[in-house]
């Protein structure tokens, strides 16, 4: 294997992917284990056909079935892959909900619940991993699952673009204070993808072709594509890579 190459490996690492039971976490779990990864798996639903596609890799897969917002979540996460799997490298913080409504019939309920899986459980599991880290004198990397709604306001999901646009900004503000370390810390902003938090979007047929003519690419996002960009931002290739939101969004922000 050619030098360069060998620096995207992901051997002998652990990592610990949230909402991992499908979309798009499932897809950044499986690309880890085929960067050579082990991997666990957080999600309240089904994990079972992730850890199937990694253990198919000849990786380790650990299922850890916890509600995200749960205010204990961070430490029984932590606890349970460092017994089972070894101390974490490696942090993907992927869970997150969508509430739509009209902002003037939004409701506080709506508001909380978005920012506390969002953003709250982010920086408490992203607190908790890097201190362990710290403590072991470890580098490692933290990516977070951002938005275009890092960058834009969108229609009818204030909490979500609230939660979305902190989310930038806690990536630069922990980049800041861990890069010393050699914790990274970045984030990635998938455009338009075909999950299940679109699917409103894409029943609609006026919102549908209203997103479709904006993006240069002339389609809606796979899970699969923002693969690569999970396996460089948790490689040794993006040591020298601190802070930045990475949109793969088939060029929208750019139109």
């Amino acid at each position: 294997m050619a030098a360069v190459l060998a620096t995207f490996r992901l051997n002998g690492r652990v990592a610990i992917v949230t909402g991992a039971s499908r979309g798009l976490g499932a897809d950044f779990a499986v690309a880890l284990a085929e960067a050579g990864a082990d991997v666990a798996l957080v999600a309240r639903g089904d994990l079972a056909p992730t850890a199937a596609a990694i253990t198919a890799l000849g990786r380790r897969a650990l299922p850890v079935a916890v509600d995200i917002g749960a205010p204990d979540a961070a430490g029984r996460i932590l606890a349970t892959v460092s017994a089972q799997l070894g101390p974490p490298d490696i942090l993907v913080n992927n869970a997150g909900i969508i509430r739509r409504a009209a902002f003037l019939e939004a409701s506080e309920a709506d508001w909380d619940e978005v920012l506390n899986v969002n953003l709250r459980a982010v920086f408490r599991l992203s607190q908790g991993f890097a201190a362990a880290l710290a403590a072991r004198r470890a580098p490692g990397k933290i990516i977070n699952t951002a938005s275009l709604l890092s960058f834009q306001g969108g229609l009818r999901v204030a909490s979500y673009a609230a939660a979305k646009s902190g989310l930038a900004g806690l990536t630069r503000a922990m980049a800041n204070e861990l890069a010393p370390l050699g914790i990274n810390v970045n984030a990635i902003a998938p455009g338009y993808m075909a999950t299940d938090n679109t699917a409103a979007l894409r029943a609609d047929p006026v919102r549908q072709r209203a997103i479709l003519e904006r993006i240069p690419a002339g389609r809606w996002g796979a899970p699969a594509d923002v693969k690569g960009a999970v396996v460089f931002l948790a490689s040794a290739a993006s040591d020298y890579v601190h802070g930045i939101t990475l949109p793969v969004d088939g060029g929208w922000l750019a139109r």
